[in-house]
């Protein structure tokens, strides 16, 4: 079905893996098609909850980009490039109604690192670093990565990583808020889908306005309050959320439909 990808369903949980473990995993042309063709499959397909994205080996998350595929290009075709990406990967991975999540196990540079900023939040191997060195190649980032590092690390520490091409540690990562936890690289996927079970468990349409008011928060959107408003009050419309008070007030547990 992919060529560059490697996909398993278990337990509603669908594990994307970037399978070019020969070229550390780099995003190519091939790499962003058929990532955007699975995130459509995430959105569609009701027996997926949600989405963790992980590289293939222990080496490399994301490598970044296949630079053999800048040498050629000029401004319509840099532009088009970033455009086209961020439109079919990054922005659609961040806008899922779904839990989709980073489970980073080694090198997350550049076109990597913004591929796993992109995800709603991030676990990370003990061995993985991030970085944005974009500027070693004349370049800045191109999908969303000025925009969402300086969201999860402030405008300071962005400015020094991008500008300096440095990487970070796992560690340094996680106090940084860029990543919620380090675990060893072995119980990696295990702790990524335990924290999503715990999710599947929960009202899928309330998770679902969770991602966009937080989105919402993060884009500075002077609108947030009121959407919070809006989709608070969309909630007493749900069937989930009948079950659930009364559920607690029945004193059991709670099992939700996504209505």
């Amino acid at each position: 079905m992919y060529t560059t990808l490697l996909t398993e369903l278990e337990k509603g949980t669908l594990v994307i893996t970037v399978n070019r473990p020969d070229k550390m995993n780099a995003l190519n042309k091939d790499v962003i098609a058929e990532l955007a063709k699975v995130l459509d499959e995430v959105y569609k397909n009701d027996e997926i909850k949600s989405a963790i994205i992980t590289g293939a080996g222990e080496k490399a998350f994301v490598a970044g980009a296949d630079i053999s595929e800048f040498v050629s290009l000029d401004y319509s075709a840099g532009t088009a490039l970033a455009k086209l990406g961020q439109d079919s990967v990054f922005n659609k991975i961040e806008n899922c109604h779904k839990p989709i999540v980073a489970a980073v196990n080694g090198f997350a540079l550049g076109g990597g690192c913004e591929l796993a900023m992109s995800c709603h939040f991030r676990i990370a191997s003990a061995n993985a670093k991030f970085g944005q060195p974009e500027v070693n190649l004349g370049l800045i980032p191109g999908y969303g990565g000025t925009q969402r590092l300086t969201q999860l690390i402030g405008k300071g520490k962005a400015m020094e990583l991008m500008m300096t091409g440095d990487m970070v540690s796992a560690d340094d990562a996680k106090s940084l808020g860029l990543v919620n936890h380090v675990v060893a690289q072995e119980e990696l996927l295990a702790k990524t889908k335990e924290i999503l079970q715990k999710i599947h468990i929960k009202a899928p349409v309330a998770i679902s306005k969770v991602i966009a008011c937080v989105n919402d928060a993060a884009m500075c959107d002077p609108k947030g309050f009121d959407n919070e408003i809006t989709r608070f009050g969309e909630c007493f419309t749900t069937e989930d959320m009948k079950e659930g008070t009364n559920a607690f007030l029945e004193k059991r547990k709670p099992v939700f439909k996504g209505k």
